[in-house]
């Protein structure tokens, strides 16, 4: 099994207490790990952060002057040393808030697709070509599943002005 640091960085105890606990965050890694053995005893970070510290990550990693959704960091080991380290996800509650509202999700779906998709990230998927956007969305959409959530791409009755199926993807 997989050691997650969860780290906060939010001031309000109110916002603090609308986070993921450890436990949920072990079974939505693990879920993710199950798909990947090879990676099931790594440590992770998941850092939880307000849109402040998002922005100037984003800005100075990714070129993006904004905050966003989840940040991945995976670990890469120096040369002739090999460390259990899967990488960091930093998520920004305020920018999942937002969304999860936007849309019209339950707060702990739209963070389960966040870790999940991070996690994913730190595996090595990513979504900068169709074919391999269609791959790992659709292993999210099945790990997503396996926990008991709905496809996070699709809506069955969207809210007026809600973003595209395009808009949501995670940036990360």
């Amino acid at each position: 099994m997989s050691e997650i640091d969860r780290q906060v960085a939010l001031a309000d105890a109110a916002e603090r207490a609308r986070l993921p606990d450890e436990a949920r965050l072990a079974a939505w890694v693990g879920a993710v790990l199950a798909h990947h053995p090879e990676a099931a005893d790594h440590e992770l970070t998941v850092r939880f952060v307000d849109a402040e510290e998002s922005q100037a990550l984003n800005r100075d990693y990714r070129d993006r002057d904004r905050p966003t959704n989840v940040l991945s960091f995976p670990f890469e080991n120096p040369p002739g040393l090999t460390l259990p380290l899967l990488g960091d996800l930093v998520i920004c509650h305020a920018v999942v808030v937002r969304e999860a509202g936007e849309q019209d999700k339950p707060l702990s779906a739209h963070y389960a697709h966040m870790v999940v998709h991070g996690t994913l990230h730190l595996l090595g998927h990513d979504h900068i070509e169709d074919d391999e956007a269609e791959r790992m969305e659709a292993l999210e959409v099945a790990i997503l599943a396996e926990l008991g959530f709905p496809d996070p791409y699709t809506a069955s009755d969207p809210a007026p002005g809600a973003p595209s199926i395009e808009d949501t993807r995670p940036d990360a």
